[in-house]
Order: structure tokens, then C-alpha cells, then sequence
């Protein structure tokens, strides 16, 4: 084989392999980059500690018909959708099944309104305040409101009522006053907002305060459920799509943050990637003619060698052996290339999310060991088949 690299080495254009090994390693470690990208990125998307967080589905039932109550849902109806796998956790709208009147004093003006409360578990509201809770007792009503209502408010109702716009902080020290009525009892609360939701859109108390207070003014009323709130990990998942459509749920319309996140994300890595495999394909067209060229070049020393005995094998052993080097040096060089890369935009992560980020190359180094042994393989076959066409020749 060294005779035959002593032979063949003298019309091997340095210039045309070194415009291979730059393109080919610039397209590798583009899409290297991409697919690490992605790798990092994604667990701050949808895993456990994703900056978003998972999604909530509301879901109810439609209007069949116009004055028939038949959006209620039946206990098993309740624990089918609570055993589903896409189903992570599952509460129940819980409502209020006594008269509510609210009114305020604002601007010297009494605003009042017939009103209804509503309540979930704890565990999914949006809002974090030490004032949600209520005991027996207490005449305060802590209430979250949708921050859509104060949106409407001020865009909406101040301007044709000719009345000043809100912020939140100001609608925080407002005192309503609420009218409780039922079970032949009235009674007066003091409520005030504690927060806004971007999750719930509807007037949220306390659950401990809705069971006292429907215990209290209407004992007999049956608590019937028309909406439960169900945390998924992806609401466009086609199972909890599929599963809606086949029991004729209706998912309330709510935009999926995290998987406009990860869709924008696999778009951006799509194009990355997509620049580095244009590098890599321009760069295996110049290797594929750089070999043919090469090949073309010492066409009557091949000829002689395969006259002399040596084998196709044996005369193509030294280009492949050259194209194995230049892509596993392509292949080394790219992983060390991302790895900075890679350190660069963590630094920056870890420092956006509060904590030290866990690194690791496995993605990188997977694809790149896939795309190396593509790159090879195809090298490898272009000159097998063209120092295959110069035996038949002979």
C-alpha cells in the first residue's frame, strides 16, 4: 500500500482537500450547533424544571339545547378524564349556589352588579399571595380577578362611561361590598383583590370560603361540575385532541405558551441546520470532484497497477484511507467547536434562569458519529465505483 501512496500522492491537490475540510467542517459544526441547540434548549421547554411550565386545559361540555342544563359532568365521566395519561393533575370548578350582589364607591359614583364566585384547588391558581385563605368567621373575601376584566375596564368601560383608567395596584386597596344571600339568610363581606390571573378566566374565592358559604346559604343545592381544569403537557398532543373530539369536550380556547416556544424553537434550529447541511452537501460536490479529478489525474497509473495485479480494493485503499482521516479530524475538530459554543450560550442561559445549567455533548457527539459515517460512506462508494469503472476498462 505504500507503493501504491507513493505513487498516487504526487497529483493530490492540497488547495481542492483543504476547500473540502473547511466547507465540510463548517456545515458540520452548524448543524452540530443546531442539534445542540435544541438538546439544551428543549428541557427549558417542557421538562420539570421548564421556565413555562406545563398547560392548563379548561374543559367543558357544549349547549345542546337552549334551556336544557346538560353540560354537567357525571362522576365517571369525571374519573375517566382524571385517569387519562395525558391527565397530570385535574381539579374541578367548584361554583356558588347562592345570590351574590357586589358594589363599590368609585369617582363618587356606586357601581353595583349581580356577581357569581367561583373556586379551584389551590394547587392551580396563578397567583401567589399570603391573603388567600379564609376561616369560618372571617367577614374578609379574598377574590382574584381575571386581569382581562381590568383590561376591558380600562380600554373598554372607562372611556364611553367617561371614568378614569385603574392600575393594578390601585384596584388592590378597593373594598367591595358583597351581599350573600340564601337559605333565608343575608349577609354582608368585605371583599378585595389579592391578584390577577392569567390562567382562570372567571371571579375566584378561596375553596375553603366557597364550601362554608354554600353549606351556609344553600345546604341543599347539589354541587354539580360543568368545567375541570386539566394540567397536560402539551394541549396539542394528538391523544388529548383525539380524546376530546371522541367525548365531544370542548377545551376552552387558550394559547399553548410552551408549545408556540418549542414550535418556534425547532423552526429556528430547522433553518440552522439546514445552513449546515448546504455547507456539508457543497462540500461533499467538492470532494466528489476533487476524487474524480485526482482519479482522472493518475488514470494511467491505475490502469497499470490493476495490470499488474493489485486489486480495485487494494488501489482504493489510499483515498480511503485519506477520506477517513480528513472526516474524522472534521469530526473531532467539529465536536471541540460546538463544545465552546455550547459554553458561550449556557453561560448566558444559566445566568437568565437563576442556576447552573447541566452540560453534556451527547447530542453532538451522536449526530456528528451519524453525519461522519454518512459523509464516509458516500466518500468511500464514489471511489470504489470509480476506480471499479477503470478496472472494467482493463
Amino acid at each position: 500500500m505504500r507503493l501504491i501512496w507513493k505513487l498516487l500522492r504526487k497529483h493530490i491537490s492540497i488547495f481542492e482537500l483543504g476547500v473540502f475540510f473547511i466547507a465540510n467542517l463548517i456545515g458540520i459544526v452548524v448543524i452540530l450547533s443546531g442539534v445542540q441547540l435544541y438538546a439544551d434548549i428543549k428541557p427549558l421547554l417542557t421538562g420539570e424544571k421548564s421556565l413555562i411550565g406545563n398547560e392548563y386545559m379548561i374543559i367543558t361540555k357544549p349547549v345542546q339545547r337552549v334551556g336544557v342544563n346538560s353540560t354537567n359532568f357525571t362522576r365517571e365521566e369525571v374519573a375517566d378524564i382524571e385517569q387519562q395519561p395525558f391527565t397530570l393533575s385535574m381539579g374541578e370548578f367548584c361554583s356558588s349556589q347562592y345570590e351574590v350582589y357586589g358594589s363599590l364607591m368609585f369617582q363618587g359614583r356606586k357601581l353595583s352588579t349581580m356577581m357569581f364566585f367561583e373556586s379551584v384547588p389551590d394547587s392551580f391558581i396563578d397567583v401567589e399571595s399570603d391573603e388567600w385563605h379564609f376561616a369560618s368567621g372571617q367577614r374578609n373575601i379574598p377574590i382574584i380577578i381575571p386581569r382581562n376584566y381590568l383590561n376591558l375596564y380600562n380600554f373598554g368601560f372607562s372611556q364611553t362611561q367617561d371614568l378614569p383608567q385603574i392600575t393594578e395596584s390601585l384596584i388592590r386597596g378597593v373594598e367591595l361590598t358583597i351581599e350573600l344571600s340564601g337559605n333565608f339568610r343575608h349577609e354582608t363581606f368585605t371583599g378585595y383583590i389579592v391578584g390577577f390571573s392569567d390562567r382562570l378566566n372567571t371571579i375566584l374565592v378561596p375553596e375553603s370560603f366557597m364550601l362554608w358559604a354554600n353549606e351556609r346559604f344553600a345546604p341543599y343545592a347539589e354541587q354539580e361540575t360543568s368545567r375541570l381544569i386539566v394540567e397536560v403537557e402539551n394541549p396539542s398532543d394528538p391523544a388529548v385532541l383525539a380524546y376530546l373530539e371522541q367525548k365531544g369536550y370542548v377545551a376552552e380556547d387558550k394559547p399553548a405558551e410552551s408549545n408556540k416556544a418549542l414550535f418556534l424553537l425547532q423552526v429556528c434550529v430547522a433553518i440552522i441546520v439546514g445552513i449546515g447541511v448546504l455547507f456539508s452537501l457543497l462540500s461533499i460536490i467538492i470532494f466528489t470532484l476533487s476524487i474524480y479529478l485526482l482519479l482522472q489525474k493518475n488514470i494511467d497509473k491505475l490502469e497499470n497497477l490493476v495490470l499488474i495485479g493489485y486489486t480495485p480494493s487494494q488501489v482504493a485503499r489510499p483515498y480511503n484511507m485519506m477520506a477517513l482521516v480528513l472526516n474524522l479530524s472534521i469530526f473531532i475538530l467539529g465536536v471541540i467547536a460546538v463544545g465552546f459554543v455550547q459554553q458561550t450560550y449556557m453561560g448566558l442561559l444559566s445566568d437568565m434562569v437563576g442556576y447552573e445549567l447541566p452540560t453534556s455533548l451527547t447530542a453532538t457527539i451522536i449526530a456528528g458519529v451519524i453525519l461522519t459515517a454518512i459523509v464516509l460512506l458516500f466518500n468511500i462508494y464514489i471511489i470504489r465505483r470509480k476506480v471499479a469503472q477503470i478496472s472494467r476498462k482493463r
